[in-house]
C-alpha cells in the first residue's frame, strides 16, 4: 500500500476535465488518497459535484487502505455530505447501509477494484479486470488480508498410518473421509492453517476446502465433465466465506456452492460435485477406521499445529471478523449447524442445529423431493442417508440401525445396508457456523428444536 500512495502522489487530474461529468473516472476516486492536498481537494470537488450514492462503496473500500487520519476524515466527510448519512468512521456501518439500501455501484467499479488491489498483489487485478461477469455483488467481495495463496493449500500432503500419529489426542477434531475403501483423516488443527488440501483419494483427485471464518469443510471432486479445475485460495471473501480461484482462468469460485462466482467461467453451468465428509473426533474415527491414514505434521510449513491454536481468538467469541449483510438471532453467530443442499433441489437449503441433532440421534426430514435420515453418533458426528419411503426408529450409535418394522440395517460411510441387500446412499452434508450459512442462503429453513 505504500507503493500505492507513492504512485498517487505523482498522479494528476487532467486540467481539461470537466467538472460536470456522467461519472467521474476511477482515477478521481483514487486521488482522494493522494498526499498532495491540492489533488485530493480537486478530486473531492469533482466527486461531490457529480455525486451518486453508487460511489459510496468505492470510498468505503478505499477507507481501509489510506494511511493518515486526515485522509480517512476526508473520505468520511465526502460520504456523509454525499449520502446525508452520519455513520462516522466505522466501515461496517457504511457497508451495512450500502448492502441494505443497494444504491448500485460506479459503472467502472470492477476496474476500480482491479486497480486498487493490484497494489496489494499484482495477481488480484486478474479477478476484476475487464468488467468480468459475476453472479454475486462485487461490493460484497472483501479482501481477507492475505495475498493469493498466502494461506498455502496442502498439495498431495504426506499421510501417515494411524499408529504413527502420536501428535493427536482422541478428542482432537478431524474431518473424516472414506471413499471406496480409502479412509483418511484431516485434522482441523492442521487445516485451519491451510484452509485447503488437494489430494488423490481412492485414485481420484479431490479438493477439500475449509473456511475457518464460517466453520465449513466441504469436499469436492476436482473435475467436472472431464475438465480438471486446479483451485487455490484467492485472498478474498464473500459474506465472510472463502472465495477460491482456478489457476487457468483466474475466476473466483464460491466455497459453499462449488461454482464460479466472478470471471470467465460464470454462466457455463459448472458446479463441482460435493462428496460426504464427517466432522468427528480422532478417537472415534480411528475406532471406526483402524486402517485410516492421517495428515503428517511434516507439511513443509512452519506452523503451530497444536489443537486450538489457529484462529484461537476468533473461535473464542461470537464476534465476526468481517461483517455480512444480515444476521439471524435464532441461533448465536457461531453456533454450528448441519448444512444441506442437494443438486435435485438447488433452490432449497436446510440448516439443522448441531445441538438439536445431539438430542435427536435419529432425525428424518425432506428437502424438496429428497427424503433423508440423519444419524448422529455419541461423538456428535452426523451422517446423512437417503430414505425414500422408510422410517428408522433407533440405532446403537455405531453400526446397527433398526427401521420401524424392526429390520436391522448397517450404517457405513457410503451406505445404509439392509435386508436382502437393500442400500440407501450417503448424501453430502457439512457443518457450518450459523451466520455463515445464513449469510449465503438467507432463505434457508432452520431446525433448532
Amino acid at each position: 500500500m505504500r507503493a500505492f500512495l507513492l504512485l498517487l502522489t505523482g498522479a494528476t487530474l487532467l486540467a481539461s476535465q470537466s467538472r460536470q461529468v456522467a461519472h467521474p473516472p476511477i482515477d478521481t476516486f483514487l486521488l482522494l488518497a493522494a498526499w498532495d492536498p491540492d489533488q485530493a481537494e480537486q478530486a473531492e470537488e469533482i466527486i461531490l459535484e457529480n455525486w451518486d450514492d453508487a460511489y459510496a462503496s468505492m470510498l468505503v473500500e478505499l477507507h481501509r487502505y489510506v494511511q493518515g487520519v486526515w485522509l480517512q476524515r476526508r473520505l468520511v466527510s465526502i460520504l456523509e455530505r454525499g449520502t446525508g448519512q452520519r455513520l462516522g468512521h466505522d466501515p461496517d456501518r457504511w457497508w451495512d447501509w450500502i448492502w441494505r439500501t443497494d444504491p448500485g455501484t460506479h459503472p467502472d467499479y470492477a476496474d476500480f477494484k482491479a486497480t486498487l488491489y493490484a497494489y496489494l498483489d499484482p495477481g488480484f487485478e486478474e479477478y476484476f479486470d475487464y468488467d468480468p461477469p459475476a453472479n454475486i455483488r462485487l461490493d460484497e467481495i472483501r479482501w481477507g488480508g492475505v495475498p493469493r495463496d498466502g494461506i498455502p493449500p496442502l498439495d498431495h500432503p504426506t499421510m501417515i498410518a494411524a499408529e504413527e500419529a502420536a501428535y493427536l489426542d482422541d478428542d482432537n477434531v478431524v474431518f473424516g473421509i472414506a471413499l471406496d475403501g480409502d479412509a483418511r483423516a484431516y485434522p482441523k488443527r492442521i487445516l485451519a492453517w491451510h484452509e485447503m488440501f488437494k489430494d488423490s483419494i481412492a485414485g481420484e483427485h479431490y479438493t477439500g476446502v475449509y473456511c475457518t471464518l464460517c466453520g465449513t469443510m466441504i469436499l469436492y471432486r476436482s473435475a467436472y465433465r472431464g475438465v480438471h479445475y486446479e483451485l487455490g485460495t484467492s485472498g478474498f471473501l464473500y459474506r465472510s466465506n472463502k472465495l477460491m480461484y482456478d489457476h487457468a482462468t483466474r475466476s473466483l469460485w464460491s466455497t459453499f456452492a462449488g461454482e464460479p462466482a466472478v470471471g470467465p467461467l460464470v454462466g457455463r453451468g459448472i458446479e463441482l460435485e460435493r462428496r460426504y465428509v464427517v466432522t468427528t473426533t480422532w478417537g472415534e474415527w480411528r475406532r471406526r477406521h483402524p486402517d485410516t491414514r492421517v495428515l503428517s505434521l511434516d507439511t513443509g510449513h512452519e506452523r503451530d499445529y497444536r489443537e486450538g491454536m489457529a484462529y484461537r481468538d476468533y473461535f473464542a467469541t461470537d464476534r465476526l471478523m468481517f461483517s455480512v449483510p444480515g444476521l439471524d438471532d435464532r441461533l448465536d453467530n457461531k453456533d454450528e449447524v448441519l448444512a444441506l443442499r442437494f443438486p435435485e433441489t438447488p433452490g432449497e437449503q436446510l440448516a439443522v442445529a448441531v445441538d438439536f441433532l445431539s438430542r435427536n440421534r435419529v432425525y428424518h426430514d425432506t428437502l424438496g423431493e429428497v427424503e433423508f435420515v440423519v444419524l448422529t453418533d455419541p461423538s456428535g458426528a452426523s451422517r446423512v442417508y437417503e430414505s425414500p419411503g422408510r422410517r428408522f426408529a433407533r440405532w446403537d450409535g455405531d453400526r446397527a440401525v433398526w427401521d420401524e418394522s424392526g429390520a436391522r440395517w448397517t450404517a457405513g460411510e457410503a451406505t445404509l445396508t439392509g435386508p436382502a441387500g437393500a442400500r440407501l446412499e450417503r448424501l453430502p452434508a457439512h457443518r457450518a457456523f450459523w451466520f455463515g450459512w445464513y449469510a449465503q442462503y438467507p432463505e434457508t429453513r432452520l431446525v433448532r428444536r
